[in-house]
Formats: C-alpha cells, structure tokens, sequence
C-alpha cells in the first residue's frame, strides 16, 4: 500500500513484548492455579464472581454507582489468567482517563497479574499507529501538535474570524466533537444543529469554515491533533489487511471500562480490533452518562445485547458507597424517568449500616445558602470530619464564587475541580481592570451599580444571557455574578463608590487567594465523577440552573436528570441539598427546587416550604453575611433586589406620596448647588435619592441618614441644608 491517507492519527505497538513477557512468570502446577483462582472468587460478592468467572463470548456488566466495578472486571482479568483462559500479554483493557488505567494496572499487579496492557484509548492506538505508520507509508508518524490554540487561531484569521482564548476554547471542542463524531468539515454545519450543537459565539456555518481551514492549518505544518490519533490507528486498520491481522493476533481478549462514554470513532476502532470475534467485556452504568455533549454515545452500552445476541448480561447492584437513606433518593431520581428513559439502568441496593437522613434546605437567597454551607462544614470539622471528606457539588462555575467567599471567611481551605477560583478567571480580571481605570477616571455615575453594569456593557455584559452553550455563556454568568455582588454591596453601603467597590473586591480576593492546603472539595457535578466523599452538599439545585435552561430538548433534560443521580451518588454517609428562591438578598423568592426532586416530594411540597430556620449547626458566633439588613420597601414592606427601587426606598410600582413642592425645591438647591461645586447635578444627589426625600420628609438627621443614597460624608456636607428645607 502507498500513498498517505487524508486522515491520520497514531498508536505504539511493541511485538517483542511477548517474548519477553511470556518468560516473566515460572511455571505453576494446574492444583496450585486451581487454588488460586478459587481464592480469587470468594473475594466477591454473587454478581461480581458472575462477572469474573464470565470468561467466554460477548460480556456486558451494567454497573451501577458505588458497586465495586473495577474490582470485578479485575478479578475477571486475574481469574482467566490463573484458570489459564486468557494469555495476560494478549489481553487490552481500555479505560477513559490515565488515571482509571493506572488504578487498573496497580490492582492486577495486586492480583499477581503481569503483561496485561490497561491503556486509554488514545494511548493504545498511538502506540500501534506509530509502530505501523513507517511500514506502511514510510517516514514517522506525523508529530502531534503541543496545542490546537496556535492552529485553530490562524484557520480563523484566514476566515476573517476575529477570537479570543474562550472562544478558541468553544472551537476547539466543536472540532473534537466533530473528529469523535466521525463529522467531516463539510458536513458540520448540517448535522451539528441536529445534535443540539448550538454555541453563543458562532453559528455552525462559521464553525463548519474555521474547522476546514484547521484541518488545512495542520497539513500544511505537517502535525496532527489527539483526535487524529484514533482516525489514524482507523486508517491503518481499515486501510491494510497486514496491521489488523498482526494487531489481532496480538490482542485476543478485550475489555473496555466507562462503555458508556464511547464515542462513534473509538467504537470504530474497537470494532477493528475484534475484526467479528466477540472476546469483549464492556462495563458501564447509562444512569451515569453525562458527556453526550462530548460525543459519547450510551447507545453503544445500552443495545450491546441486542449487537450481540449471544451476550452474557450481568448487573451489579450492590452498592458499597451509600447508606440505604442515599441510595433510596438516588433509585427515586431515576424512577422518574421511567423505563424508556433511561433502558438498562439498575437498582441498587445499599450494603451499608442506615445513616442519616438526606437534608434538604430551601433559603431566601444564595448567599444565605453559601452562609449555611459553610457553618455546617465548619461543625463537621468541629466533630471530626476531615476536611477532605467534605465536598460542596455546584452545576455551573458560576455558582463557586458565593461558596469559596463563605468558606474562606471562615478560613476553611477549599480545593476546586473543574473550575477557576472566581477572581482567577479571566472574564472577571479583566472587568477588574477596566473598573480600576473608571475609579482612577473618576466615578461620576447616576450610582454605583449603573457605573459597574455600563463598564461591563462596554466588556460585553448584556441584561440577558446569550443564547447557546460556550464560553461566551460562561463569561455572562460571571460577569452576572460581580453585577449582583456589586448590587448586594451597594445595598449595605449606599453612599459607597467605585474605589469602595474595588477595595472590597480586592478584600475577596486576598482571603480567597491565600495559600491554602489540603481543604474542602468544590467541583461541578461533571467534575465529581468518579469521585467520592463521606460528606456532599449539592447546591444551587433550583429550577433554571438544574436542569440547565438551555436543556431543551427532552434528551438534554434526562442528561441533567443523570448528572443530578452522578453527584448524589459521591455521598457515602451524608447528603445535603439546597437551593435559593432568589439570586441575591432582599429578591423576590419566585424559584423553587429542581424538578428532579419531585419524586422525593420536596418540589410537590414548595407551598408548604419555608426558608429554613437556623438549625444547631447553622449557628455561629460570627453572624453571617446574609443577616446584614436587607432594604425593605416603606410601602409594602417586601425586599428591595433592585439598584434604582433601593435607591427609591420603595418598589418603583408601589404608590408614591410625594411632596410636590419640596421635591420642586430639592431640584432648584441641587441645580444651585452642582454649579457652585462645579460639578454634575447626580453626583450631589440621585434623582431617587430627591424622590425618597420627598416622599418621607425627614425632620432630623437620623430620619434623613436613613433615606438611601445619603451616607456620612453627603450628610456632614448637605445635611442642614436639606433638613432645613424639609421642615420649612
């Protein structure tokens, strides 16, 4: 065969190896095998020795969370090994992250068990491809490239595509799920709006242009990417009868772990390496698919019985993680999708002592929820609990910021997964930059949040979330989430400026930045997979956020069903789940719990739920940030979440009483007042601020140090003036 094919991608192969590794172990007797093997059987309960000791034809294990997967595929490995079944140096156990492929190695090395190869995929066909690439088309394998930014940044100027780092981000994960996907570059723009490919910052024809200008990029330096990895090892198995051949007589027996999170390209290539045998063992849970997004599909786990027919289906149920009351809530969760959603899924049984029962806590807001988060870590600590059993689980990054500020008031340590410490991220240095310059400028804004929400306008910040999916989405909502933290801070400081803001947002971000040692985990709920701790507190788990609202479709719901049952299942012996009626103190409460709890009854009960008082743990000696004064309307009495109605010191829709004639008079003393000072008539007094002294006629200067927008300083300096006017 010659030439080079339009796609490649790479994998080591090493033959020599079972010369050498057939010669590592001596020779035992068939009753000392015996013997061995049946030891390695009686370490596992009735469904993972059913496991092991499948050892012929197709094998699917639907392995439900906490049941002790990787011990029972393990074991399976260790026993056709002792029982003479399998040749260890021809069996290829494939795993998803080097992590899981280095547990694997280490537990068959416990087993005795040497020259098994437990590999990822890509690790597994750069080996083959790279060993086969010179015999086949001459020369070395084309080097992979160090990073797709570089790349991706010049196919998109040669499209006239102007982009930034998020944005190379969303790009190169388009590409990704494109190459896994088997979606050429000319197919994009067709078929990613029928996988719900929707991303803020671009529209599929655009991304369709960027990826065949990348693929252009690529052959032209002569690289290739960790995509073209697996397309390569494809190519040359598909392309020449001599490497498949060569690479099944290598490899007789197959395992593949997380099945479930295989995407169309790797269950290509799988299919290559069996070449129509059946010597498979897959293992996966659909209950805990969740990187749909990513190209994985659950259908390859699901309807494997249905390709197979001769297929030994086993389930693991026995769940070794969870007490009965965790897994109770769990089993409820999935429920609710009823058989169709959610085909093959197990339940499970808990063999663990009963625990305590699941919490779950409503709160006015998300600060009030980080407050409460953080008291009960800090008495979990008090009794004992290890800091690095704890974990606070969050659905977007977002979230983090309230949480890591409430622990680190505390001086709790955190350590974050799957996220940037708030003042880290890039989005939000940057609005801390450009509001440094508009302090040094001079604030001359109608008020502070206006100030902050115009400088970010210019940053890009928009009164409404962008449509679609990405970073663009990501960098709104934290950039939201400084615009409410400057709202809640212009609340409790109404005189306060632009300077006040920083030095408070650099007082944040000294305590969250200080070195910090082994702490309490807080992770998004991808992030958290695979992952366990004795104590998990889900938060944010309010309608809107999970599911996500851009989950639209009914599969994307079920996705976010899923990855709710992924972070209830890393609890071992306690659960917490929380949520917020509103975003920010003083809100009006219109947000209920997560749909996902309805079959628990809390959702059912919202009418009947109120926030929760403080309970033994909630209590601290230090009073929490949530119980600083929200503004009430003088009205109606209810919280006031806007800028301007704080500012008003009523709801803008509630009636007014206002003093025609000393408003009248206020305006005529600010005019006067603004020239002589030479400045802006705003910057005296807001307009609000005239309309709540007009509505409420202070006649002392206490009355008047309660009307918002008048602090100490504009007290000392206006005072008497306005006092004067209001009693005239």
């Amino acid at each position: 065969m010659s030439g080079r094919p339009s796609r490649v991608a790479f994998d080591v192969f090493e033959p020599c190896r079972r010369w050498c590794c057939s010669r590592v172990s001596q020779p035992v007797s068939d009753l000392t095998r015996s013997a061995s093997a049946e030891g390695l059987l009686e370490a596992l309960d009735p469904e993972q020795r059913a496991v092991a000791s499948a050892l012929h034809g197709p094998v699917v294990v639907m392995a439900g969370a906490g049941t002790g997967k990787t011990r029972a595929i393990t074991h399976r490995i260790a026993y056709g090994v002792q029982t003479g079944t399998f040749d260890p140096v021809r069996v290829l156990a494939v795993t998803f992250t080097q992590r899981a492929a280095g547990e694997m190695r280490g537990r068959l090395a416990q087993l005795g068990v040497q020259g098994v190869q437990a590999r990822t995929f890509h690790s597994a066909a750069l080996r083959q491809a790279r060993f086969f690439w010179p015999k086949v088309y001459g020369g070395e394998l084309p080097p992979i490239a160090d990073r797709k930014f570089p790349l991706l940044t010049e196919a998109a100027s040669r499209c006239r595509v102007r982009v930034d780092t998020p944005a190379l981000r969303d790009l190169a994960g388009e590409v990704e799920w494109a190459k896994v996907s088997n979606v050429r570059p000319d197919d994009y723009a067709r078929l990613a709006p029928k996988s719900s490919r929707t991303l803020a910052a671009f529209d599929p024809p655009t991304i369709a242009r960027i990826f065949a200008a990348y693929e252009d990029v690529k052959l032209e330096r002569g690289r290739i990417d960790l995509e073209d990895v697996l397309l390569c090892a494809v190519a040359l198995l598909a392309e020449d009868e001599r490497v498949a051949a060569e690479i099944r007589r290598q490899y007789r027996t197959f395992v593949v772990d997380e099945y479930q999170d295989v995407s169309p390209l790797q269950q290509s290539l799988l299919d290559l390496w069996l070449g129509g045998r059946e010597d498979v063992c897959v293992v996966g849970d659909p209950a805990q698919t969740i990187y749909s997004w990513a190209g994985a599909e659950p259908e390859n786990l699901v309807r494997f019985a249905s390709r197979h027919p001769s297929a030994t289906v086993i389930k693991l149920v026995r769940d070794y993680r969870s007490t009965p009351q965790i897994v109770d809530v769990a089993n409820k969760i999935l429920d609710a999708a009823g058989p169709t959603g959610l085909p093959g899924r197990v339940t499970l049984r808990s063999q663990k002592e009963a625990g305590p029962a699941p919490v779950y806590r409503e709160y006015s807001d998300e600060v009030a929820e980080a407050d409460a988060v953080a008291r009960a870590v800090l008495k979990l600590r008090d009794e004992g609990v290890a800091l690095r059993d704890i974990a606070v689980l969050f659905r977007t990054n977002a979230q983090s910021e309230n949480f890591e500020q409430a622990l680190a008031e505390r001086k709790i340590p955190t350590v974050l997964k799957g996220a940037e410490r708030f003042f880290e991220r890039a989005e939000i240095r940057q609005a801390a930059v450009l509001l440094r310059g508009q302090a040094k400028a001079g604030d001359l804004s109608d008020d502070l949040v206006t100030t902050v929400t115009g400088v970010l306008a210019g940053a890009g910040w928009t009164q409404e979330p962008p449509t679609g999916t990405g970073a663009v989405r990501d960098r709104w909502e934290s950039l939201s989430a400084l615009v409410t933290m400057t709202s809640d801070f212009a609340a409790e400081h109404p005189s306060a400026g632009l300077a006040d803001l920083m030095a408070e947002l650099d007082r944040r971000a000294s305590i969250q930045h200080a070195p910090l040692a082994e702490g309490v985990t807080l992770a998004t709920l991808h992030a958290a997979k695979g992952l366990e701790w004795e104590c998990v507190f889900i938060v944010g788990a309010h309608e809107g956020t999970l599911p996500i609202t851009y989950a639209q479709t009914p599969a994307q719901v079920e996705e976010e069903r899923r990855l709710f049952y992924v972070g209830v299942t890393r609890a071992k012996q306690q659960l917490s789940i929380s949520w917020s009626t509103s975003r920010s103190p003083g809100g009006r409460g219109t947000r209920g719990p997560t749909r996902f709890l309805d079959p628990i009854g809390v959702r059912t009960a919202r009418t009947e739920w109120t926030p929760s008082s403080p309970t033994s743990w909630e209590r601290s000696s230090s009073a929490p940030r949530s119980s600083r004064p929200i503004p009430k309307c003088r009205v109606c009495g209810r919280g006031l979440l806007d800028p301007g109605a704080r500012k008003l010191g009523r709801c803008e829709d509630c009636p007014s009483k206002i003093d025609q004639k000393l408003y009248d008079a206020l305006i005529e003393w600010r005019t006067e007042q603004a020239e002589s000072e030479r400045m802006p008539a705003f910057v005296i007094l807001t307009d609000a601020t005239l309309t709540a002294i007009a509505e409420t006629r202070p006649e002392d200067a206490q009355a008047l140090r309660q009307i918002p927008g008048i602090g100490h300083t504009k007290l000392a300096k206006y005072g008497e003036k306005i006092l004067n006017l209001c009693t005239r």
